[in-house]
């Protein structure tokens, strides 16, 4: 029996969910989350010369999804003319879905395979790190937003993940990740250039330069940075909120379509002048 204080499944809250999210179309889930998207603007913006860049949106543990956009990368980028082609994954990679592990290993390797490839940090990993490093609080929200399908995907059985409490469930977290996933997700980045691009995980603060930007805001802001219609330093590429499609404003673009619910796991392609978009 669960002692008091266990892990159990709690009450959804607006950030998140606790319930198993098996990366399949739900409508019901999305509207949870979801942000009316508008069509792109007319803009000349480009990236740094010579760059093809794939900007991809949350995966929240979506290995299979992730797996098929990367094979529609390769397929698109071999069509094309060369370039210095590199990806950039825009945060979020773990919780929610149902195989954060393979996520993570799959990307350890595409890291070690492709050295120009870039991660962000986003919010879940921050609290994932937290949370792996002791702090109780960071452990209780990490379990509100999708982190029992991530310690799941570890091999924590279901019934112990119930019957732990949080304690207990702290002491078991170091065996149950690898420390070269945890230093992986460490070595994450806050913000990314290219040319008239600047990529984060959630946005920026309005009026703030971008090297004077604090990480908190990087990769949990929300509406200050989705309501502002004043021009940024650059334009802001990001994933965090989700919208059916691809988001693209007159100042930012957002690419999580939420793939943990919809299925859709997207890409931002960015070459010189032009952009498209790659999703599964």
């Amino acid at each position: 029996m669960a002692r008091e204080g266990a892990v159990a499944p709690r009450p959804r809250r607006a950030y998140g969910a606790a319930s198993p999210l098996p990366c399949r179309p739900s409508a019901t889930m999305l509207s949870k989350f979801l942000r009316p998207s508008r069509p792109a603007p007319a803009a000349s913006l480009s990236v740094a010369p010579g760059e093809r860049l794939y900007a991809i949106g949350d995966v929240h543990g979506c290995r299979d999804e992730l797996e098929r956009l990367l094979a529609l990368i390769d397929a698109d980028d071999a069509s094309r003319s060369p370039a210095r082609t590199s990806l950039i994954f825009l945060g979020d990679l773990v919780d929610r879905g149902p195989d954060s592990a393979g996520v993570v290993a799959r990307l350890l390797d595409l890291a070690r395979e492709r050295p120009a490839t870039r991660f962000l940090k986003g919010n879940h990993e921050e609290v994932f790190l937290l949370a792996l490093g002791g702090d109780r609080e960071a452990l209780r929200l990490f379990c509100r937003v999708g982190g029992r399908e991530t310690l799941m995907s570890y091999g924590l059985a279901r019934e112990d993940y119930d019957a732990l409490d949080y304690d207990e469930l702290a002491e078991r977290l170091p065996d149950l990740v690898p420390a070269t996933h945890r230093a992986f997700l460490d070595g994450f980045e806050d913000l990314i250039v290219s040319g008239d691009y600047a990529f984060v995980h959630a946005g920026i603060r309005p009026e703030v330069p971008l090297e004077e930007q604090l990480a908190a805001d990087l990769r949990w802001i929300r509406g200050s940075f989705l309501d502002y219609r004043r021009p940024h330093p650059k334009m802001v590429v990001h994933g965090h909120t989700i919208t059916e499609d691809v988001d693209r404003r007159a100042n930012r673009i957002g690419v999580d379509t939420g793939a943990y619910a919809s299925g859709r796991l997207s890409a931002l392609a960015l070459d010189g002048s032009d952009s498209w978009i790659v999703q599964t």
